[in-house]
């Protein structure tokens, strides 16, 4: 089972840029797509209903703004859209699609990156996200939880991390919230299973010469339960075109959808 995450920074500019494409030719399963930044009104009916893909929207009610998509290649048995938070979902934040007994969900975090209250926005979403975690962790289903945190976990997930400790994205208790979700709650970092190297990284900022010196950050993840985790064999941060200022993260498991 192939499972692609992205966050696009808008879906129709990442189309303009190649990736429907690209994502053809590499056959997924389901693909997660976060920041949208567009209603389904807004969409060419080659994005919102893309020749043998289901597709599943959650935009926010903001236009241009936030918003998560699922595409599959297979229909699932069912699709949740939303937390039953009404702020965050009016955010466009969470989607959900079910597919026998594992879950595949794209998850948008908030970015606290542009001043104190977007950060305390951020804390709280992680506050409240943090018993909908302990729920999927104690209901018996597996689940991926695919998209941007928008938190490098560990030293090794940035590259400036000694310039960015008092920075959104590394603060220490974003870091240890993260850690927390693995130690203590169970889930598993997919990609650091099976890639364990430095210089790791899936968002560039578009200031300097991010992209070029490869000064990023490892922001965009699949974290699972233990089961659909050690099915993973194989993993892909593809960056040898953007779509986006993020890049695309693949990871083969070893699953039967039905």
């Amino acid at each position: 089972m192939r499972i692609v995450t992205l966050n696009v920074n808008g879906l129709r500019s990442a189309a303009a840029k190649g990736f429907p494409a690209w994502m053809r030719r590499k056959q997924p399963d389901v693909v997660c797509l976060q920041e949208i930044k567009a209603q389904e009104s807004d969409l060419p009916r080659s994005l919102l209903a893309p020749r043998g893909l289901h597709a599943f929207f959650h935009p926010a009610e903001k236009r241009g703004y936030s918003g998560v998509a699922i595409y599959a290649a297979r229909e699932p048995d069912r699709v949740t859209i939303g937390l039953g938070i009404p702020d965050i979902d009016a955010q466009g934040r969470f989607l959900q699609a079910d597919f026998g007994r594992l879950s595949v969900i794209s998850l948008y975090l908030p970015s606290g990156s542009s001043g104190e209250h977007a950060q305390a926005r951020k804390f709280s979403f992680m506050k409240r996200f943090l018993p909908k975690l302990e729920a999927m962790r104690d209901c018996g289903r597996e689940f991926v939880l695919c998209g941007d945190w928008n938190i490098a976990h560990r030293e090794i997930d940035l590259k400036n991390w000694r310039a960015n400790r008092k920075n959104s994205g590394f603060l220490p208790e974003e870091c240890d919230w993260l850690t927390g979700v693995f130690e203590r709650h169970g889930f598993v970092d997919v990609f650091r299973t099976l890639d364990p190297r430095p210089e790791r990284y899936t968002w560039w900022s578009n200031r300097g010469a991010a992209w070029a010196k490869n000064v990023g950050w490892r922001i965009d993840y699949q974290i699972a339960t233990p089961g659909i985790a050690a099915q993973a064999r194989a993993s892909e941060i593809y960056v040898r075109k953007r779509f986006s200022d993020h890049a695309p993260l693949t990871i083969d498991y070893e699953w039967d959808p039905k």
